[in-house]
């Protein structure tokens, strides 16, 4: 049996709305991997050091590998205020693939554990509050009036391509994840189907594919993390710098 072949443990009508109806496997995901990330913040932060060494280098590495990010899209002085959302979005995205990569479980045919997003929904969603967080930050450092001229230039009739192009990122920076993360799993629970047959063809022909695989996803996992955080700093760096 394949994913999509699983059930979606759902809770319908949530607080007696009609239409309000949550994916449950989901929600426990995106806490897991927020807790992922939570620990590994608290780990690489409890005892500082001058020198740093083991798990704090690797932390700081990743800090300056963002700031490395900021700076080649933005004024590091502009971005310096994005290095949050940046680091955030990085481990949040790489934890949440790679869920999926370790282990999927089911109970009676219920798909519980999974990568995030491997789910449109979650991804959508991601793309959509960053998109929102451009617009916010590009009229709270540019006003309101100065924002709003730049749909218009640098000829007003571009104004519906630039509108356009707004939803177009959108889908863009959340289908994009979730493509890529989700055709990783399939083959992932075509594979582990083909191992579980029992056969010496399946044990041969799924199991050698199926390590290799599990470590091509981590790294299309690593890839496509550093994809949306990359774009993301794109996006903000043309609503809140002045030239671009």
């Amino acid at each position: 049996m394949n994913e999509v072949d699983h059930k979606n443990p759902m809770a319908h009508d949530v607080f007696g709305i009609p239409w309000l109806d949550f994916n449950l496997s989901n929600v426990l995901m995106m806490l897991v991997a927020s807790v992922i990330v939570f620990i590994l913040a608290v780990t690489a932060s409890k005892s500082l050091q001058l020198k740093p060494t083991g798990f704090q280098n690797f932390m700081e590495w990743i800090v300056e590998f963002v700031k490395d990010m900021i700076g080649n899209t933005m004024d590091y002085e502009t971005g310096r205020r994005f290095m949050g959302l940046g680091l955030t979005l990085l481990l949040y995205i790489f934890v949440s693939n790679l869920l999926g990569v370790i282990t999927m479980v089911t109970f009676d045919h219920v798909l519980w554990w999974k990568s995030p997003t491997s789910d449109p929904g979650i991804t959508l969603t991601l793309a959509t509050m960053v998109v929102v967080l451009t617009h916010y930050y590009g009229v709270k450092m540019k006003g309101t009036k100065e924002y709003a001229a730049d749909y218009f230039r640098p000829l007003p009739f571009l104004f519906p391509l630039k509108i356009i192009e707004e939803f177009a990122n959108t889908l863009t920076l959340g289908l994009r994840l979730y493509g890529n993360i989700y055709a990783g799993e399939i083959l992932l629970t075509l594979l582990a189907g083909l191992v579980a047959s029992g056969t010496v063809a399946g044990l041969v022909g799924g199991f050698i594919p199926m390590i290799a695989w599990q470590g091509f996803s981590i790294f299309i996992g690593a890839i496509q993390a550093f994809i949306f955080t990359m774009l993301t700093m794109v996006y903000m760096s043309h609503k809140v710098s002045s030239e671009h």
